[in-house]
């Protein structure tokens, strides 16, 4: 039977996780479905729903990174669904967890005050919530870059081989959602050398051979992503990106300042291994992705959520060691400790109020992307048996207005000759002459992604096939897409 002392060790540590967890619920939970998805939302609609022969050829060109997220997708859609809800709750279930997972590490490498500010300020983070309402694999790599960060310093306070082998089984999850976060093994290095000076001279064999042992499964993997380098290729380390890391990481320059400053004062009121390991993991990952950016090209926010834990447990320690020293009169007493809570519980308060602008901003449409959910209502609308649909190119608007209208009728997609599922891309091949294809088709809805010209950098040949054979019978300019409704030219 547990001592009474053990039983409310317990209860604390549930409280410290159940806490910012239920916050970071009704955080993520809050509009889950409400903004449109985006382009990669949509690739993972996409390739989760391909039967395993178009998955194999997609995965064979683009995206093999992502195989063991699309193949848990492509499970979860079969049972919930393919809404906009649906698709986004296991990475919003996985970002709250994540929270808890922040107080419980910060309850072991601090106290249960600065563990339970931790997760309550990380489910606040405006960047929690964005990605926590997203089809795509970030979350999952938090949440288990945080349980093995948590497994590790079990590990390395009471070992046995099940927590080991616990360590070993997630610094692979973590390596499979995403591998940029499998630097957090860097931080986890630092811990393991802190043990080994105390004491401890088993830790750091059982943490190579549980690194080794979990990213030597990754390993195939990361060897064939490397034909894929230029999918990515795109992604260019510029001054911009550098200067407003800190804002984009952490929601808007009010939360980061704060954050920041926080965390500064946390270094100090950490012990000096602990300091270290927290900057290491907050610190290294992004400074190597810049430093390299120039050729592996992963230096990208949403690619170093995993490093938010970090800050925030450093700014927790920083705050909670303030209102101690603002209170210290009286330290120990009812009065004093009701008053350093209060003045915690002031301080979230504010966190609350810088963050709210940037809460309510994330479950907006994201102003850059087109609104294809208001194209498809309009094609919805229109429609007409025997009507075509053609798009401007080959890739975004089609695997967009697919998912938009994948419920009951839809317009024949006229030009389309290889559809995605068997180019081994996201992109269809359509007709080289398209004149012909759409010679028994008095009526062809033209989405366009774009603001004034529809036709401006238009594939020539679909361009006059266009312009020659239809009239524009209707218009509509939403964000950032144009629906055109075209009616065959009587002569």
């Amino acid at each position: 039977m547990s001592t009474p002392t053990v039983r409310d060790a317990r209860r604390g540590a549930l409280v410290t996780f159940l806490l910012p967890t239920a916050v970071a619920l009704l955080c993520v939970l809050t509009r889950l479905g409400h903004r449109q998805p985006w382009f990669d939302e949509y690739a993972t609609w996409w390739a989760s729903s391909l039967p395993s022969a178009a998955f194999h050829r997609l995965t064979e060109h683009v995206d093999i990174v992502f195989v063991p997220y699309y193949s848990f997708m492509h499970a979860w859609t079969w049972l919930a669904g393919t809404s906009t809800t649906a698709l986004r709750l296991p990475g919003a279930l996985a970002m709250a967890a994540a929270a808890g997972l922040v107080g419980l590490i910060g309850r072991r490498l601090f106290s249960a005050r600065a563990g339970t500010v931790a997760g309550l300020l990380f489910a606040l983070l405006p960047t929690v919530s964005r990605y926590g309402q997203e089809a795509r694999p970030y979350a999952f790599a938090m949440f288990f870059s945080l349980l093995a960060t948590l497994l590790l310093l079990r590990a390395v306070g009471r070992p046995s081989l099940k927590i080991w082998a616990a360590y070993t089984v997630t610094v692979a999850l973590t390596g499979f959602s995403h591998l940029v976060a499998l630097s957090v093994l860097l931080a986890h290095g630092v811990i393991v050398l802190r043990a080994r000076r105390s004491g401890n001279h088993v830790a750091h064999w059982a943490f190579a051979a549980a690194a080794v042992g979990g990213t030597s499964v990754v390993l195939p993997m990361v060897y064939r992503s490397t034909a894929q380098s230029s999918q990515i290729g795109w992604n260019d380390v510029s001054r911009r990106d550098l200067l407003w890391y800190a804002s984009d990481l952490l929601g808007n320059w009010p939360v980061a300042t704060v954050v920041l400053a926080l965390a500064l004062l946390g270094l100090w009121a950490a012990g000096r291994s602990t300091a270290g390991a927290l900057a290491t993991w907050a610190l290294v990952p992004p400074v190597l992705t810049a430093a390299t950016g120039e050729w592996l090209h992963l230096f990208l926010p949403r690619y170093l959520l995993f490093t938010l834990p970090a800050w925030v447990l450093l700014a927790a320690a920083g705050l909670v060691r303030v209102a101690d020293l603002v209170t210290a009169a009286g330290r120990g007493t009812p009065w004093a400790r009701f008053r350093t809570g209060a003045l915690v519980a002031a301080a979230v308060a504010g966190f609350v109020l810088l963050s709210l602008p940037n809460l309510r901003s994330v479950r907006e449409d994201l102003p850059y992307e087109p609104d294809y959910a208001g194209a498809a209502r309009i094609v919805k609308a229109g429609q007409r048996p025997g009507d075509g649909i053609v798009y401007h190119h080959t890739l975004n608007a089609r695997i967009a207005m697919t998912y938009q209208l994948r419920e009951g009728a839809r317009p024949a997609d006229v030009l389309m000759k290889r559809a995605p599922q068997l180019t081994g891309w996201f992109a269809a091949h359509e007709y080289d002459t398209p004149d012909q294809y759409l010679a028994g088709t008095d009526r062809v809805w033209f989405v366009s992604p774009g603001d004034e010209d529809p036709y401006a950098y238009m594939v020539e040949a679909k361009e006059r096939a266009l312009k020659d054979g239809y009239t524009v019978a209707r218009t509509e300019r939403l964000r950032h897409v144009t629906v055109q409704l075209l009616q065959r030219r009587t002569h």
